[in-house]
């Protein structure tokens, strides 16, 4: 099930998602692609196997045909939507994004030349987001996200995993106590057993993912690379020596605990993190947003943020204040002198609450261990 689509109900249908698959579907003796729906597939060299198989009923997304061969599959029943011109993505992608995607070569070019940067600035091209052409090629596109991501939830490397996530601020700057906390949060969730989602962001959702990372190290190595980010505290004045400083870490440390983050091309002046392993990146803000609440079963950590952090909060506490009680998980903001002055989010928290099933199901805590007890049903105490 797409959870971008789970209100969208669909008949049946078989996602093939690569030329393995392909060929396996036809050696088990397919004779119809009646229901199959095939995304980036590159097909050249099966002309025979299409032309004698039934494609009435079945979808191409931007798969790459032989000579005569997609002309042969429309006329036959096939639906094919064809490859967008002047996308510098694919739309009809089969997979997450790694960080290696996402900054190809950021060791020796400019961030300006990766595929992220790319990305965005086509995004935010003049008159782009009322084209229909670029709604069009965003939305297929984030369709194709989030199967991805369930296909990672479902059977890939984060299958049947609790996932917690951890909120906060972009703003926290390497080597700072906000930072090495977060860190330290991401760690011990991955150490008991968890899956750390983020929005894939710098700052308090980049030590968390890199924390999680990091995990199956030994502390000294753990704290050695958090001290080896703090060289480039932040992602200004320049992106590219930030994300280097973190690139230089990943090397270092290449077969890392697997950690979610799902970031958005919406905001676009904060670039994704390199320590998510698994990227599910968004052009749509909204469906970002709700696509990381809904899968954070495990719950979610709150720590210190703004703005955004505060609609994080409300928006999850949304879904828990009318939310069936089974559906309920725990809300933990982490700092008290934060949460009740200085953005003081926690009294409006508590009057929510007050009588509602959720109200067992809201903490306000002081550490990072508090909150991971919480989370491990300890209790905050």
């Amino acid at each position: 099930m797409n959870r971008t689509a789970a209100l969208n109900p669909s008949p049946r249908t078989l996602d093939v998602n690569s030329v393995v698959h392909f060929d396996r579907l036809v050696s088990a003796g397919a004779g119809s692609m009646n229901g199959w729906h095939a995304q980036s597939l590159d097909l050249r060299g099966h002309a025979r196997t299409l032309k004698a198989l039934d494609p009435q009923g079945a979808i191409f997304l931007g798969c790459t045909f032989d000579d005569g061969v997609e002309e042969s599959l429309r006329r036959r029943g096939a639906l094919i939507f064809p490859k967008l011109q002047g996308v510098p993505f694919d739309p009809y992608r089969g997979r997450l994004y790694t960080a290696a995607e996402l900054y190809e070569d950021i060791s020796s070019t400019d961030y300006e030349s990766t595929l992220d940067a790319q990305v965005y600035q086509w995004s935010i091209l003049p008159g782009q987001r009322a084209s229909l052409d670029a709604t069009l090629a965003a939305a297929l596109h984030d369709h194709a996200i989030g199967a991805a991501l369930d296909d990672v939830l479902d059977h890939g490397a984060l299958a049947k995993a609790k996932l917690v996530g951890v909120m906060g601020g972009h703003a926290a700057q390497r080597g700072t106590t906000e930072f090495a906390e977060a860190a330290r949060l991401g760690r011990l969730l991955a150490q008991a057993g968890f899956a750390v989602a983020t929005g894939g962001g710098p700052g308090a959702m980049e030590a968390a993912n890199m924390g999680a990372y990091l995990s199956g190290l030994p502390d000294a190595d753990s704290t050695a690379a958090v001290e080896q980010l703090a060289a480039v505290p932040g992602f200004r004045p320049s992106v590219s020596a930030w994300a280097r400083q973190a690139a230089a870490v990943v090397e270092r440390y290449p077969e890392g605990t697997p950690t979610l983050g799902i970031p958005t091309w919406f905001y676009g002046h904060e670039p994704p993190n390199l320590f998510a392993t698994h990227i599910a990146k968004y052009f749509a803000n909204a469906v970002r947003e709700a696509i990381l609440l809904e899968l954070c079963n495990g719950g979610i950590v709150f720590l210190p943020g703004a703005a955004g952090t505060v609609q994080e909060i409300f928006q999850d506490a949304c879904e828990n204040y009318y939310g069936a009680p089974q559906t309920i998980t725990p809300m933990v903001l982490v700092g008290r002198e934060h949460w009740e002055r200085t953005f003081p989010a926690w009294p409006m928290l508590q009057s929510l609450a007050a009588g509602k099933p959720m109200e067992d199901k809201i903490f306000l805590v002081d550490t990072v261990e508090e909150a991971l007890a919480v989370v491990s049903g300890r209790g905050p105490g």
